[in-house]
């Protein structure tokens, strides 16, 4: 059994990591978000992706547990929430990140089927804790 530390506590994990897959058209923001993680045990990025196709495309590949979506990359009009929710079930727990967190934002959330929504200017402090309890979640529903 591991840990994972989020700060200074460490929650036990059943696996050696949570896998991870993050989704921003930003390489800067996936770039900082893998800063971000690679500070961290028991964390594992299986992929990147920088659309929503691309996201869907690797979802069946790498099967997260836990799928770092941005709320909001352009260019992306053929996919509605609906459809990239209904593409993107596949037990993976969706962690939802976007510049506000507006009312609008939240809608969009849930729409997408998020469990969570970061904003990204907190995720230094929210996005690690986030995933944990994510990838608990996830595992927990596996094993039941």
């Amino acid at each position: 059994m591991s840990q994972v530390m989020v700060g200074s506590k460490a929650i036990q994990n059943s696996r050696i990591s949570i896998k991870i897959l993050l989704a921003d058209d930003s390489e800067i923001v996936r770039r900082g978000i893998r800063q971000l993680l690679a500070t961290q045990t028991g964390i594992e990025i299986v992929g990147e992706a920088a659309s929503f196709a691309q996201t869907i495309q690797m979802v069946s590949v790498v099967k997260p547990e836990v799928i770092v979506l941005d709320l909001h990359m352009p260019g992306e009009t053929n996919f509605s929430p609906q459809a990239v929710k209904s593409r993107l079930n596949h037990g993976s727990q969706l962690l939802a990140i976007s510049l506000s967190n507006d009312e609008e934002a939240k809608v969009l959330a849930e729409s997408f089927g998020a469990s969570v929504l970061l904003d990204k200017m907190n995720l230094a402090d929210t996005l690690i804790p986030s995933i944990v309890r994510l990838g608990q979640k996830r595992r927990s529903a596996v094993a039941q």
